[in-house]
């Protein structure tokens, strides 16, 4: 079975850089995705907002290794020495075969322009039934 992966958060949101998205942001991302489903912004579902969260925050991390699989059988204590620089260990999550960050960056602002698109077309939709100014 294989193992499943967090999803990375958003870099940018709408063309500029982000940092922790706040509860206003995400508010703000569910009322988007409640209107490109054509459904009233103003009353956003907890599905909207679990979606909008899962965009900008990303996936869930990982367990801590408390409960990790592996670390459960753990069976001896590491016996650290002086003379023991160490190594260096994948990080958690990444495999060889993964997108680097500027792919991240590329796939991130393909799926945000996809967003805004379909974002201003139903705008649009509503801008023509006069709905909306």
């Amino acid at each position: 079975m294989k193992e499943q992966k967090p999803t990375p958060g958003k870099i940018s949101l709408h063309g500029n850089g982000m940092g922790v998205p706040s509860p206003d942001d995400i508010e703000r991302r569910a009322r988007e995705i409640a209107l490109i489903d054509e459904r009233d912004p103003n009353e956003f579902t907890d599905t909207d907002w679990n979606q909008a969260r899962e965009e900008l925050l990303g996936g869930l991390a990982t367990p801590p290794p408390e409960e990790d699989d592996k670390n459960i059988k753990m069976e001896e204590e590491w016996e650290v020495t002086p003379d023991d620089h160490g190594r260096r260990v994948p990080r958690p999550g990444i495999e060889d075969d993964e997108e680097t960050v500027g792919e991240h960056l590329v796939s991130d602002g393909r799926e945000e322009a996809a967003h805004d698109q379909m974002l201003e077309a139903r705008r649009e939709e509503l801008e023509q039934e006069g709905g909306i100014t």
